[in-house]
């Protein structure tokens, strides 16, 4: 599998006609780990939910390309079969459908016909990574995401990007209502991902989750654009500092951009 790069160039987003991302750019490329910071309200999730295609949020203007094809015009699930993968902050539970039946099929949609993996290597494959992210194997029979604690559905959005092996993956607040063991798993069950083949977004309001993740870039956003860009050294300053020091560095007002997805 060669590497992939993620380019959004001069991204506006609008939800209900208001304006929350105001030029967005950014590059990610395999084998690089990215995070977004940012205070509430900045366009964090929103530019998440606009990478792969939530039909609420209205590209105005920009370009995001991957691979260099359009990813604008593909559709939700050929974004997905692109290779693109997002780990959502509130997954959504799906009566009917097993865990077990989820991912195999969401592994086969990404596979040329005959091409489609083994029952045998699948459900090898599953109990590796569910006993390596500490799940209970009866989770694989559970209804997708029914009944799960909040720990519960995070790992199992974990579990759907080691399954899955997309190319670029988009985190969006994993590390939000998690416990410090909680957080030490899906950690490493996002390190286990790092190679030269897969790229990483991760989107976060805390350095805690940086502390088991370190990021090869580090972005800050603010009223709906990237203003700041720079090493793990940035996430430190951050969470000792606030976001004060980069507002008077940048002459930034204090605005309300408007509520994040």
């Amino acid at each position: 599998m060669s590497g992939s790069t993620l380019t959004i160039k001069d991204l506006h987003v609008e939800i209900d006609g208001k304006e929350i991302l105001k030029g967005v750019n950014l590059e990610i490329k395999s084998g690089e780990f990215h995070a977004i910071m940012g205070p509430n309200g900045t366009g964090k999730s929103t530019l998440s939910s606009a990478i792969m295609g939530h039909p609420k949020y209205e590209v105005t203007k920009g370009s995001i390309t991957f691979d260099g094809e359009d990813v604008l015009e593909m559709e939700v699930d050929e974004r997905g079969r692109a290779g693109l993968f997002l780990a959502m902050q509130y997954p959504s539970e799906i009566s009917g459908v097993t865990n077990a039946d989820f991912l195999r099929s969401s592994i086969n949609a990404r596979r040329e016909e005959g091409q489609e993996i083994s029952l045998m290597k699948f459900i090898r494959k599953m109990d590796e990574n569910m006993e390596f992210l500490e799940m209970d194997p009866d989770m694989a029979q559970r209804y997708l995401n029914e009944g799960f604690s909040g720990g519960e559905k995070k790992r199992n959005e974990i579990l759907q990007l080691m399954m899955i092996q997309p190319k670029i993956a988009i985190l969006d607040e994993i590390d939000s209502g998690l416990d410090i063991d909680a957080l030490k798993v899906v950690s490493k069950g996002i390190n286990q991902m790092r190679n030269e083949n897969f790229g990483c977004l991760i989107i976060t309001h805390y350095q805690r989750l940086l502390n088991y993740i370190t990021p090869d870039k580090v972005h800050v956003m603010m009223q709906g654009r990237v203003v700041k860009s720079g090493g793990p050294e940035l996430a430190q300053r951050l969470e000792s500092e606030g976001y004060e020091w980069i507002k008077e560095e940048l002459g930034i007002e204090d605005e309300t951009v408007g509520q994040e997805a």
